[in-house]
């Protein structure tokens, strides 16, 4: 679909434009997008078009604590906007950043973002079941008033609060997939479905309508690699290396994982769901629709991992 050149697409975490650290302006954004747009190059320099999806949690909770703290003044808005918010505002920085990074190492292609809706079943079980923690962390009182007033579900973090949780539901489709098949005909790099996307559901009605959920940025970007049969679908996170018995004393990293092995530890509850879980299931399912590899590692390591010297590659 990308025409004579190979597709990657790469999926990762918001807190690569905010890290925990970071006093959150958009001065440090801005410098932590030229950083990403540095390593996000190398796959281009590699011979590869490019999507990138980003994750927005930490954006998103920085427009809910606004929104907190200004919701005597200006109505709150919904989720799914601030979702939208976050992925044109994010998109914006990385798009620019990574502009200027491919035209500085002489690497042609325009660079393009698009505002992507994600199809969610409307009775999904994760609607029953909101289990995703987002935005600041409140007083007993105030958690109680937002679920009275406005019918939130609110669960207690010990030593810290009270937080909203909503739903994750998985993604089903991608509606601006021919968009995107479009856009990659002329650009190099498209960013897409930040955030796991803008989650919305078709009416009884025949219309389409936001919902207040967020979808896990790794089934989406695994969803979307599989739709446009990506040749590698790159998942970065922490670690440069899968681990098998993480931080027990016989922890060992992999090379290789065949789906099936992958498998086999997922069941053994080797990939926790709060962290290397959904990865590994987003893998699994690339590969299982067909897709070629899956290459997981850290920022630090991406560009010996592209070269085969580095990072976890599962197969099928």
């Amino acid at each position: 679909m990308a025409g004579d050149r190979k597709l990657a697409v790469v999926a990762f975490g918001g807190n690569a434009l905010l890290r925990p650290e970071d006093r959150g302006t958009q001065e440090e954004q801005i410098a932590r997008a030229k950083q990403a747009a540095r390593w996000l190059a190398e796959i281009v320099r590699h011979g590869y078009k490019l999507i990138v999806v980003h994750g927005n949690g930490p954006q998103v909770g920085n427009i809910l604590v606004q929104a907190e703290e200004a919701s005597t003044k200006i109505p709150p808005q919904s989720l799914d906007v601030c979702v939208a918010q976050t992925e044109g505002s994010m998109g914006f920085l990385l798009q620019q950043a990574l502009r200027n990074r491919l035209e500085s190492i002489e690497l042609a292609g325009d660079v393009a973002t698009i505002l992507t809706e994600v199809e969610v079943d409307p009775v999904d079980p994760a609607f029953k079941r909101p289990t995703k923690p987002i935005g600041p962390y409140f007083t007993r009182y105030r958690a109680e008033s937002l679920e009275r007033d406005l019918g939130w579900t609110m669960r207690e973090e010990a030593g810290r609060g009270w937080r909203h949780v909503v739903p994750s539901p998985r993604p089903l489709r991608i509606l601006n997939i021919e968009t995107i098949v479009h856009m990659l005909d002329s650009a190099a790099v498209v960013i897409a479905a930040g955030g796991g996307g803008i989650p919305v559901v078709r009416g009884r009605d025949g219309q389409w309508r936001g919902v207040e959920a967020v979808i896990d940025k790794d089934f989406s970007s695994s969803l979307l690699a599989s739709e446009l049969r990506a040749e590698m679908y790159v998942v970065l996170t922490g670690v440069a290396k899968v681990a098998i018995d993480f931080e027990k004393p016989t922890q060992r990293s992999v090379d290789r994982l065949t789906v099936t092995e992958a498998q086999r530890y997922l069941a053994e509850g080797q990939f926790p769901a709060g962290s290397m879980g959904p990865k590994i299931e987003a893998a699994i399912q690339f590969v299982t629709r067909g897709g070629g590899q899956v290459l997981i590692t850290d920022v630090e390591h991406l560009r010996d991992a592209l070269a085969g010297r580095e990072g976890t590659v599962i197969l099928p």
